[in-house]
């Protein structure tokens, strides 16, 4: 199942997988990045109730942009490889 996922995510891994694992990578980083992305999630659900309470176009900017930002770090988090989770940390 996870081969499956990362083929049909391969557009949004494969730039970041290419390279290495920087040097200052732990094993939590991608526990935190999971983390971060339920988050983000979290506020993309909070923005649309937002939206439908508000009724204006201009609340559905932030539920997208939550949405995004939710999708890839739990996407990366959890098929990527460590050098994709090293490369969402920054390779310092």
């Amino acid at each position: 199942m996870k081969q499956r996922l990362r083929q049909l995510f391969s557009p949004l891994l494969k730039p970041l997988e290419s390279g290495r694992v920087g040097p200052s990578y732990k094993d939590s980083h991608r526990t935190v990045l999971n983390v971060v992305g339920v988050l983000f999630l979290f506020l993309a659900n909070v923005s649309a109730v937002a939206l439908v309470f508000t009724g204006k176009a201009g609340a559905l900017i932030p539920v997208l942009v939550f949405l995004g930002i939710g999708g890839v770090c739990v996407i990366v988090g959890t098929l990527g490889s460590d050098v994709a989770v090293s490369k969402m940390w920054g390779n310092r």
